[in-house]
């Protein structure tokens, strides 16, 4: 005799419980999940949209430094002292300040008593480890790079200097925080030992007032000058661009002048 077939027994209550719980945590994880990746694609947009506005503030900084150059080209009589040129590029307005670069003090023409003004003042050593490395300054400087004497030409080897002011990180005592301090305050591309005070940025004279070691104002304009945009960028904060410029129709084939020099950076909004 055949049996009945038997019905299938139901879920236990149990058992459902489980079920409901497992799918619980699977929609937890993927909220999870969803959370996580959209807050990675806001960080992505928000990255995305500063290095943008980087870009465009940039350009338009290069741009109105490239039309203070023009004026500065045409002008009658270049200034021998610090100015600022208002500008407007790209819907941006730009402050474009430019002034002579011997209003800053040169690492190849600057004597022990002015770099050791500069190392204390600005870099924050003290008297006497200020005057001791602006000695080894010196010497790093009018020392002859290490040359096989053997080798022909030897002795016609020219005395170092700076090329850049990233050199100075070459002299042993200089740190990078000590450059950093003092960077923005010296060039590598004069030799004149005195500084204009006409075109010193605040810090320069007033260390140079400190010291004691005044210059007498100069005569007229040069052929070297930095200027430095400031470009507004979203969130108040402000790119600034520095270009060392030497001026003249036969450093470049593109433009009558040459950049010796570009930096750039960003400044918050408190800066």
């Amino acid at each position: 005799m055949a049996h009945p077939k038997q019905r299938p027994t139901p879920p236990t209550r149990r058992a459902a419980g489980m079920a409901l719980i497992a799918v619980l945590w699977i929609v937890a994880a993927l909220s999870l999940m969803v959370i996580g990746l959209a807050g990675t694609v806001r960080q992505q947009i928000q990255i995305i949209g500063n290095q943008r506005d980087q870009v465009s503030g940039q350009a338009a900084g290069e741009a109105a430094i490239a039309l203070a150059l023009q004026a500065l080209q045409v002008a009658p009589q270049r200034p021998a002292g610090s100015s600022t040129l208002a500008l407007s590029y790209g819907g941006l307005d730009i402050a474009v300040e430019l002034a002579p670069l011997n209003g800053t003090i040169s690492l190849n023409g600057a004597g022990v008593p002015l770099l050791a003004a500069l190392l204390q003042g600005a870099g924050g050593l003290d008297a006497g480890r200020a005057q001791a490395l602006a000695g080894e300054l010196v010497a790093w400087r009018d020392g002859r790079p290490d040359v096989d004497p053997t080798v022909p030409g030897a002795a016609s080897v020219q005395a170092r200097r700076f090329e850049a002011t990233e050199d100075l990180l070459l002299v042993p005592g200089v740190d990078y925080a000590l450059y950093a301090r003092i960077a923005p305050l010296v060039n590598a591309d004069l030799n004149t030992g005195q500084v204009n005070p006409l075109a010193a940025p605040p810090a320069v004279q007033a260390l140079l007032a400190a010291a004691g070691l005044q210059s007498p104002p100069a005569g007229g304009g040069t052929d070297v000058y930095r200027l430095q945009a400031r470009v507004p960028l979203e969130a108040g904060k402000i790119l600034l661009l520095t270009q060392d410029v030497a001026l003249g129709a036969a450093l470049a084939h593109t433009a009558p002048w040459r950049i010796l020099r570009a930096d750039r950076q960003i400044l918050s909004p408190a800066a």
